[in-house]
């Protein structure tokens, strides 16, 4: 198996693209800390040989107790994220300021803290989940979330340029709409579930919605030696949706 005797750190690991990346993760060999905010979410992975922790990426010292904790890692997947609905007049303060503590702020925290051990230990694949919608393509309503994901993929690319000769490999995965327990609930909220999905699946040139273990598969390979000329890059999962 291609990740046999490496180290994985996964954040949002209790559904969706979090939970299908750790699974196939521990798949490949790779020994995996899943976390998540929910601990109930986490438990499935527990009787799977994957070890979980608890972790709210907004608490700064709680990441830092884990990273410390948890020691060198050779795989950061980074995928804690809140997608908020609208446009810039539909984004208060309030809103804008959680987006950006949870999706981007949340991401520097997790990589700051567990960057200097794996630059130790001699280096390691940095994951980044961003999004086709962010400085690639342009969504209607969503505002906030695409400049957080935009920001993601400047992030990535600079760690990508600042450790490049020091073993370190940062990337970022831009998904389209991928199914989750998010976006259903995202679905549900807009008052006609059927419509709205039927919306969702229109926009995608495929004619259908990602899933969760296609995005995986892509996070397997970026974390893993096949994959080990390639850094700096944020690479678009979407269907073609980006390409019309």
């Amino acid at each position: 198996m291609q990740l046999d005797g490496l180290t994985a750190f996964c954040t949002a690991s209790g559904a969706g693209i979090g939970l299908a990346t750790a699974r196939a993760l521990r798949a490949e060999g790779a020994r995996v800390i899943a976390t998540d905010i929910s601990e109930d979410a986490l438990a499935p992975l527990a009787g799977e040989g994957i070890e979980t922790h608890r972790l709210d990426v907004t608490d700064g010292a709680a990441v830092a107790a884990l990273a410390e904790s948890v020691g060198a890692v050779d795989i950061l997947f980074n995928c804690a994220g809140f997608v908020h609905h609208g446009t810039i007049l539909d984004c208060d303060e309030e809103d804008f300021d959680f987006s950006m503590g949870l999706n981007v702020k949340g991401t520097y925290r997790v990589t700051r803290a567990l960057l200097p051990a794996m630059l130790e230990n001699g280096g390691g694949s940095i994951i980044t989940v961003a999004s086709v919608a962010s400085s690639i393509i342009a969504a209607p309503n969503r505002f906030v979330y695409s400049a957080t994901k935009a920001a993601l993929i400047g992030m990535t690319k600079s760690i990508a340029a600042d450790y490049v000769t020091q073993g370190i490999r940062a990337n970022a995965i831009c998904p389209g709409t991928v199914e989750s327990p998010s976006l259903q609930g995202r679905m549900r909220a807009q008052g006609d579930y059927e419509t709205a999905r039927a919306a969702f699946v229109a926009r995608q040139p495929m004619g259908r919605i990602g899933a969760p273990e296609e995005i995986a598969d892509l996070a397997v390979f970026l974390a893993g030696p096949r994959s080990s000329f390639i850094t700096g890059q944020a690479i678009a999962i979407d269907g073609g949706w980006s390409n019309t």
